[in-house]
């Protein structure tokens, strides 16, 4: 019997053996690299060696047995380990693509403000993100995602266990996080590289008002923003929503869908910056000379057309990074869906924006209008880029464009709130859409199993008008907090720094008084200072 079990074991381990050594030829086409071998050379010699075995007694079949399982186990080890090796690499790359964004903020920001203030809107963008990452560090991490539980797919580490809850109406709601400050205790791969990855998203946030705000604000106010949002306003409504908080819990506690679901940031990210941006730029005031005594409007150009345009297309290609690395999983096939999401609603965005301008709003295409509208289809493709049918996609694009040509008309027009980058249209408004383009479009074919509800996520069109309810009470909840929290930060810079610089500071320029130098060297401004003169 013993004989007839080991002469079946040698026959497949001999088989297996020659198909792992069975290749040592090159490879040109690379059908034969990856096979059983690639994932641990110690599980091959095992099995090489059971397969030669020769000990037909039944110490020698157990033996081989034990060795067969110890190879087995190395394999499955080996395997695992690729899997979750493969997650990580495509966590780090989504990251890496998110924070190239952030040159391409300071390059649309820079090409639509004015010559005099460059090295200004430059240094903003560019101290944005130490600023952010610090307070980040600090503290943001921790009360965002201190009570996340396992990462799944990256490890599994669990440290990150402590939600502060309460207790309402026989549910728990959570409510921020308390694991993990200045990084102490989860000392561990995958949160380390889950920080760098969240990080970034956190200094998008935290750079949309620079934009909103620019060529008035004082540095020193803005880089104390910087720490403020980075380690306590952005993350409490993350936790709330990606954090395992009250948000994320509506469906499990009511029966809203999935609860307020939110794929890489419409919400959580692009509204939460404009609303700060709205917020602010009204505190602020206007730029001087952008509007009359009458109300009526004097158009105050950005200097760098190009510059704007080569920022636009960084941040779009940046943006693969930012929705498809939010499947936190190479392995997760669903990120193609993610990226052509991306790409076709980015594209339909520009090109309503465009034809909106051009046809119904003015007489000639508007290139400024071009980038907004590319931008605030990705804006509005962030949140159900993964949820979403191609014409899903298509259509959130389209009405994207029609957003940002018309909200930016209203705040400059009517509700007389000078923004330079339009980043209250592109972000808040389309930050908006796009969780309640979720809500509606959602087609059930991915989300199983998300914020703890089996199924799908579906949206109204697809049955589930409660997944439509907890998008609008999530968009409800980021305005108050985002408006609110905004509103006390700003007060409390202006009392400890003062929020904008001397009425003569505006007028030369705020590159040689705030930064100590001009932006453009060999140049310098009359007192308008809507061209450069030469020295």
């Amino acid at each position: 019997m013993f004989r007839k079990i080991l002469f079946i074991l040698i026959v497949t381990l001999s088989a297996l053996s020659s198909t792992v050594y069975a290749q040592k030829a090159p490879d040109p086409n690379g059908g034969n690299t990856g096979t059983v071998v690639d994932l641990d050379s110690t599980a091959g010699k095992i099995i090489d060696s059971v397969a030669k075995a020769k000990d037909t007694t039944v110490a020698g079949v157990s033996a081989s047995v034990s060795k067969l399982a110890n190879a087995v186990s190395t394999l499955a080890n080996g395997d695992g380990h690729n899997k979750i090796s493969i997650n990580f690499v495509w966590l780090m790359m989504g990251g890496f693509l998110v924070f190239f964004m952030q040159a391409g903020f300071a390059l649309v920001e820079t090409g639509l403000t004015r010559a005099k203030n460059v090295a200004h809107t430059m240094a903003m963008n560019l101290f944005i993100y130490p600023a952010g990452v610090v307070g980040f560090f600090v503290s943001g991490f921790a009360i965002m995602f201190g009570g996340l539980g396992a990462l799944g797919t990256l490890g599994g580490f669990d440290g990150l266990n402590h939600e502060v809850t309460v207790n309402l109406f026989g549910h728990t709601f959570g409510l921020f996080g308390a694991k993990g400050f200045c990084m102490n205790g989860v000392y561990d791969v995958g949160v380390l590289g889950f920080f760098v990855f969240q990080v970034v998203f956190m200094d998008a946030t935290a750079t949309i008002p620079t934009g909103a705000m620019a060529e008035r604000w004082k540095f020193a106010s803005f880089a104390l923003s910087g720490l403020f949002v980075g380690g306590l306003i952005y993350p409490i409504y993350g936790n709330w929503v990606w954090g395992g908080g009250w948000l994320s819990q509506l469906g499990a506690n009511f029966g809203l869908g999935h609860g307020h679901v939110d794929f890489a940031g419409s919400s959580v990210v692009h509204m939460a910056g404009g609303v700060l941006a709205l917020v602010g730029a009204k505190m602020i005031g206007p730029r001087l000379g952008k509007y009359n005594k009458d109300g009526s409007i004097n158009a105050i150009p950005g200097h760098n057309i190009p510059m704007a345009v080569l920022g636009a297309l960084v941040l779009a290609f940046g943006w693969f990074g930012f929705n498809a690395g939010s499947t936190l999983a190479g392995t997760d096939l669903r990120l193609s869906v993610v990226a052509f999401n991306t790409l076709i609603a980015s594209c339909m965005g520009a090109a309503a924006s465009t034809l909106w301008i051009w046809f119904v709003r003015g007489n000639r295409p508007d290139v400024t209008m071009m980038v907004n509208g590319l931008l605030a289809g990705l804006v509005a493709i962030t949140a159900p880029c993964a949820f979403v049918s191609p014409l899903g996609a298509v259509a959130i694009g389209l009405i994207s464009g029609l957003i940002v040509v018309e909200v930016t008309l209203v705040v400059d027009r009517k509700l007389k709130i000078d923004d330079p980058v339009g980043a209250v249209a592109v972000h808040g408004a389309n930050g908006l859409w796009g969780i309640l383009a979720l809500g509606l479009f959602a087609d059930g074919t991915y989300g199983d199993g998300l914020n703890g509800v089996k199924g799908g996520v579906r949206g109204l069109f697809y049955g589930d008008g409660g997944q439509f309810v907890a998008e609008f009470i999530g968009g409800v909840v980021n305005f108050v907090w985002f408006a609110a929290a905004g509103w006390i930060l700003f007060k409390l810079l202006d009392k400890i720094a003062g929020n904008r610089v001397n009425p003569e500071v505006e007028l030369y320029g705020l590159d040689l008084h705030e930064m100590g130098l001009d932006g453009y060297a060999g140049v310098k401004m009359d007192k308008n200072a809507e061209t450069p003169l030469s020295r």
